[in-house]
């Protein structure tokens, strides 16, 4: 049977470049469904889903639409129109895969669409903005998005635009083959596991461990979207507990710098009573971009982790006040919660010898916990630096006293 791919697009403008994009998915054995999400429609031949249906879906007066300038009003209804009406068709056995192409509006819209469809359903978008500094980020989101650079504009079916759509259907064709696995955990329980380069060693040792014990590990970058991907997965029901190492986002979030994790960091876990092992990594540290930097911020302890980014020590009372966040949100957890303090080091870049090594500012941190956490919340500290061994075996042992 032919795998059902959603062809989306802005026809009015788009037309004939989305037609030859469908005209060759079905060349190569795809079977594809134009939906047509342009605020003004089109009469175009070959639509399965025209933009006036898509309209009502997303709750708008398509007729009314036509002749109104609001702009982002239209791309919104359209957006949540066309989302539903995805969900219908994956609802219906009829999703197997998405392609769309734009260039920025339309990139945002087809986006918008795939990040509202489920983790494991293939999604390319094809996009001649997608270099564009920022873009990219706002495209993909949290999302499992492959972004397709068309270099030239989305104008005229030329020889040059011809070869990205070609290439881009038959990566489209190799992502819905009927040998690729189900992105659910079929044995064992699957734990998300929050790392960054200075606890590599210590998510590793963790991970191999628990491997053992029967446990699917699923790793996420601590680097802001990571976390963010993380927190949409959890909520999405793919994980039974997690092990947040590198929950360093929150303060980030806070202070708004780069690697902000959102403001729903460390709080989905603890509303579905998941299990959580919590620990420090990178949460004494900041990494402003180098636009926000403010004078003083020279004069901080520093740990130049490469030539791009820069850890600088959070100040002691910054470090209370983030202390304070991680109190509030641990408080209401649900389920079983043990945060893990190393002693000698929260980090490879905190390690005796280095600047920013310092315990007992870093008690300041433990201590608001203490003060503030509710009694049932387990405080553990290890004699270690967090990269040490004897932390990582602790890290397991808690672990599957909750898990």
């Amino acid at each position: 049977m032919k795998k059902s791919v959603l062809v989306i697009s802005t026809l009015d403008t788009k037309g004939q470049e989305t037609l030859y994009l469908k005209d060759k998915l079905k060349t190569i054995g795809l079977a594809p469904i134009l939906m047509d999400i342009s605020g003004r429609g089109s009469d175009i031949a070959g639509i399965d889903i025209h933009a006036a249906r898509v309209a009502e879906a997303g709750g708008g007066a398509f007729e009314e639409m036509k002749s109104s300038r609001d702009r982002t009003r239209i791309t919104n209804i359209m957006m949540t129109g066309g989302s539903r009406l995805a969900a219908n068709l994956g609802a219906e056995g009829k999703l197997d895969g998405v392609i769309a192409l734009g260039g920025s509006t339309g990139s945002l819209m087809g986006t918008e669409i795939m990040r509202s469809l489920p983790f494991g359903i293939p999604k390319v978008m094809i996009s001649s903005t997608a270099a564009l500094p920022g873009l990219s980020t706002r495209y993909i989101g949290t999302g499992d998005i492959a972004l397709f650079h068309s270099v030239v504009e989305i104008s005229g079916v030329s020889d040059l635009l011809k070869n990205v759509m070609d290439r881009a259907a038959h990566a489209l064709a190799g992502l819905v083959a009927d040998d690729i696995a189900s992105p659910k955990a079929e044995k064992g329980k699957a734990i998300a596991l929050t790392m960054l380069g200075p606890c590599e060693k210590c998510a590793s040792s963790v991970r191999m461990a628990l491997e053992q014990k029967g446990y699917q590990i699923i790793g996420f970058s601590a680097a802001g979207i990571g976390d963010r991907a993380m927190e949409d997965m959890i909520a999405a029901g793919f994980f039974q507990g997690v092990i947040d190492l590198a929950p360093g986002g929150v303060g980030e979030h806070h202070f708004a710098f780069m690697r902000d994790a959102g403001p729903n960091r460390l709080e989905t876990a603890g509303k579905l009573g998941l299990p959580q092992i919590v620990s420090t990594c990178s949460v004494n540290h900041m990494t402003p971009a180098r636009s926000k930097y403010k004078p003083e911020f020279h004069e901080r302890r520093k740990f130049d982790l490469d030539k791009l980014r820069t850890w600088i020590r959070l100040s002691p009372e910054e470090l209370k006040e983030v202390a304070g966040i991680f109190a509030e949100k641990l408080n209401r957890s649900k389920g079983p919660v043990t945060v893990m303090i190393p002693l000698n080091g929260w980090s490879s870049a905190d390690l005796p010898g280095n600047d920013t090594h310092d315990p007992a500012e870093d008690r300041l941190f433990t201590q608001v916990l203490k003060e503030k956490l509710k009694p049932e919340i387990q405080i553990v500290e290890v004699d270690a630096n967090l990269e040490d061994p004897a932390f990582a075996t602790a890290v397991v042992e808690n672990a599957l006293k909750i898990f």
